[in-house]
């Protein structure tokens, strides 16, 4: 595959690695809480030696897990999703009649447990069923019942257990909602939304009643990505930006709010106030800053820190009004921040705390009183998404622990911080350097 001449996502930080390697009995600094017992997966791309990938986004993807056991760490491994495309590279996810194969995919942008799977997520197909021990299962369709994308979001609502989620497409239907109940058997509900055209939604929202979707005006071209390079979105002012609240319980009936132009790749989290509105966190580009965002990760050294080093993206708060049918913007920090998370047993409910990675540092926000507090790791450190771990029997909403790969020029070290005032509670250290990625779970033992 031809490649840009300054392929940024080859070098520095995201310098992929060139194999599969597993190392056990890690060295553990501090002590780990001997309730962190499951494992720790994170994905992201890792081009294999020889095929390298024509933009950050699309190289196959690549599982980094951590076993935690008793207060040990048994276990490291890397591997690699053996999906169609990494098996055969002649393997076309469009084909000349327009048919797409779902199945001709990187998986490489989030990993996530439902219904005792562990699924491997990229937005343009299905996922990827991977073992405990970060072995290839197999694409799943959830029984054929899947015959859209599915999203590299998916959210899971606490009570309930189902699992929402969507799928956007470059033909009609350009975005298809789906509900997967909590037994990960088999889709059993899903609707076709109408919108102007196919832009790159990558993320949405709930609430306990509503769905949140982003409209944003980034949009399907092929113009900008000859001979399979780069990535087919480009800005489109004409296409305009708009949230969209639909009720859980009447799919399809949306109601939409223009906002300013902007972009949205990750929302932190949704709730529904006492008033009724909605109100949406989430980190947002002026359409300045997303120009020059891709352009970084098209070519920069090292896009994954010189984005959350640059003036870029801002943690954000829309307050949707239903009695008057306006949106209501508010920016909540001036730091370049990006991968929000919060405690998952509070999803689509209000929250109080949210944490977000800036650059080398994790930054943790207290949005009742509006306080911050950053920990930072070094000029040189690459810092990955904190996933939020709740202490066994918490009371506090903040009463666990933060995981992170925190990645050097040569080592990396999974870190456990506590995330009631951010110190260090212990760190595992890895074999090898893991490149910057995407996303991660922690996925407990049953």
């Amino acid at each position: 595959m031809e490649t840009t001449r300054n392929a940024g996502w080859l070098e520095g930080g995201l310098a992929p690695v060139p194999d599969e390697i597993e190392a056990t009995g890690l060295e553990v600094t501090g002590t780990l809480p001997p309730e962190l017992t499951g494992r720790y997966f994170r994905n992201g791309p890792n081009p294999l030696p020889g095929r390298p990938s024509g933009h950050w986004f699309t190289g196959p993807g690549m599982i980094h897990g951590v076993r935690l056991r008793d207060g040990r760490a048994e276990w490291y491994r890397n591997r690699w999703v053996r999906t169609k495309t990494f098996l055969d590279e002649n393997a076309r996810f469009a084909g000349d009649d327009g048919t797409l194969d779902f199945t001709a995919v990187p998986a490489n942008t989030h990993v996530v447990p439902h219904g005792g799977r562990i699924l491997a997520l990229v937005e343009i197909g299905f996922p990827y069923e991977m073992t405990p021990e970060a072995g290839t299962v197999g694409p799943c369709d959830f029984g054929g019942t899947l015959t859209t994308a599915m999203t590299a979001h998916p959210k899971q609502d606490p009570v309930t257990g189902e699992l929402l989620f969507f799928g956007y497409g470059v033909l009609p239907p350009y975005l298809t909602y789906h509900r997967l109940p909590a037994d990960g058997s088999r889709v059993v509900e899903s609707h076709e939304i109408e919108v102007p055209g196919p832009t790159m939604m990558h993320d949405f929202a709930i609430t306990a009643h509503h769905v949140i979707w982003l409209d944003l005006p980034v949009v399907f071209d092929l113009e900008p990505a000859p001979a399979g390079r780069g990535m087919p979105f480009r800005w489109d002012d004409a296409y305009g930006a708009r949230l969209g609240v639909m009720r859980r319980d009447a799919p399809g009936d949306v109601r939409w709010f223009a906002i300013d132009p902007c972009y949205v790749f990750h929302v932190g989290n949704a709730h529904e106030d006492a008033a009724g509105r909605i109100v949406l966190d989430g980190v947002r580009y002026r359409p300045e800053d997303f120009a020059a965002l891709w352009k970084e990760i098209g070519g920069s050294v090292d896009p994954a820190r010189d984005a959350a080093r640059a003036e870029s993206a801002h943690l954000y708060r829309w307050t949707l009004d239903p009695a008057t049918g306006r949106a209501v913007e508010e920016q909540l920090d001036d730091r370049n921040v990006e991968f929000p998370t919060h405690d998952d047993a509070r999803t689509g409910r209000r929250h109080r705390f949210l944490y977000t990675v800036a650059g080398d540092a994790v930054v943790k926000y207290d949005l009742r009183n509006g306080s911050s507090s950053a920990r930072e790791f070094g000029e040189d450190a690459s810092v990955g998404e904190a996933v939020f771990v709740p202490a066994e029997g918490a009371r506090g909403e903040d009463e666990g622990w933060l995981l992170s790969i925190v990645s050097g020029a040569s080592s990396a070290e999974l870190v456990v911080l506590d995330a009631a005032d951010l110190s260090r509670t212990a760190s595992v250290r890895l074999p090898r350097r893991v490149p910057a990625g995407f996303h991660g779970s922690w996925i407990p033992d049953a």
